[in-house]
């Protein structure tokens, strides 16, 4: 599965130029899935064992388990980085795996053979487990029988035709190669994915209410699906409505600056109350100097207002802040998100001209948004 990075994850080593990451929900289900093939699979397939060696199997079969997750998700980078696409990192979370593509794929054959080279992997996976199951006995026979199984299933699940799993992406690149528009085939793509998405939940709760098994982790996985889509269509209705956009046309020209010199009690009173916005620039005889916001205001103590300066509290700018006013707004709000900025000013031959602002980009796409059916 493709998608964005998340929070929370280490970095445990670097593959093929990629650098791959362990969510900590991914130490829950390691557990998990550790103590139920200890406790109950592999006591119930190879009765005669000794105990210590069901644990030892439990153990294994979970780290082969998320090797074979890793696997497939290298499997889609490397069809990836073939189409010239960046990765920017593979993390192993509680659902899985994610890789996080810097990028759409430039053609709908790219987005199939990368979505499509993931349950290939694991189907590959099956069969070598399969082998392996075949020419042992024992422990070990039920070891690769059960990596076998897991991988078929990990493929088949995959190929799910809900985005934005491998199966929706493959869905996407035929709608896309069809009505050459990808975000036409995104949207249809994240539509079929939330209703997949919603048969999950509703399904897992008809499996709860009837004893069935497996119905709450259905319905986390529905849960999960519906997310997902959602985010996805929200960012392919913003990438269509920015498409195009450049920054000098939502970016503010006639902006209020803030001398470093004054009380943070007149910052408040005669910028922050006056005009209601959440950051200005801090100027000095002409020079830029950085950014003041409420939440460097919010850091000092009420009662200190009157006496400490603007120039104390302001956040120094740095270059990468900046970004030139011809230059895609598209660009603009992923340097913001990758920054963490609500703001960032807009430089031409070394001089400050403008400012964008989140907020500013979402009214734009709020009044000029219109997705399509």
């Amino acid at each position: 599965m493709n998608g964005t990075s998340m929070k929370g994850a280490w970095e445990i080593g670097v593959i093929m130029g990629i650098p791959i990451r362990i969510h900590y929900s991914w130490l829950i289900v390691f557990g998990l899935i550790t103590w139920l093939l200890s406790s109950r699979y592999f006591p119930q397939v190879t009765p005669d064992l000794p105990f210590v060696s069901y644990w030892i199997s439990g153990v294994l079969a979970a780290l082969l388990l998320f090797v074979s997750v890793a696997l497939h998700e290298l499997a889609h980078s490397y069809v990836a980085q073939k189409y010239k696409l960046t990765i920017e990192s593979i993390t192993l979370f509680i659902f899985g795996g994610v890789a996080q593509l810097k990028g759409d794929p430039p053609h709908p054959r790219a987005e199939f053979w990368i979505a499509i080279a993931g349950p290939l992997s694991s189907f590959f996976l099956s069969g070598l487990f399969f082998l392996l199951a075949m020419n042992v006995a024992g422990g070990a026979r039920a070891l690769f029988a059960y990596l076998a199984q897991i991988n078929f299933f990990i493929g088949v699940f995959n190929l799910i035709p809900g985005f934005p799993m491998d199966g929706g992406r493959v869905l996407r690149s035929a709608i896309w190669g069809k009505k050459k528009d990808f975000f036409y085939a995104t949207q249809k793509a994240s539509s079929i994915g939330k209703g997949i998405a919603l048969f999950f939940i509703f399904f897992g709760l008809f499996s709860i209410f009837t004893g069935g098994p497996g119905g709450l982790w259905l319905m986390l996985i529905g849960w999960f699906l519906y997310s997902a889509a959602q985010a996805s269509y929200q960012q392919s209705t913003l990438q269509e409505t920015l498409s195009g956009i450049k920054v000098r046309d939502i970016m503010v020209r006639e902006m209020q600056t803030v001398d470093p010199s004054i009380s943070l009690d007149r910052a408040v009173d005669e910028y922050f109350l006056r005009y209601g916005y959440g950051g200005f620039p801090v100027l000095d005889n002409g020079k830029f100097l950085g950014i003041l916001t409420l939440k460097e205001i919010k850091e000092v103590p009420r009662e200190d207002w009157g006496r400490v300066r603007v120039s104390k509290v302001f956040v120094p700018h740095d270059k990468k802040w900046e970004i030139s006013p011809d230059a895609d707004v598209m660009k603009a709000l992923e340097l913001m998100i990758k920054e963490d900025k609500g703001r960032i000013v807009i430089t031409e031959r070394d001089k400050i001209i403008g400012l964008i602002t989140r907020n500013g980009i979402a009214r734009y796409v709020q009044i000029k948004g219109s997705p399509k059916d």
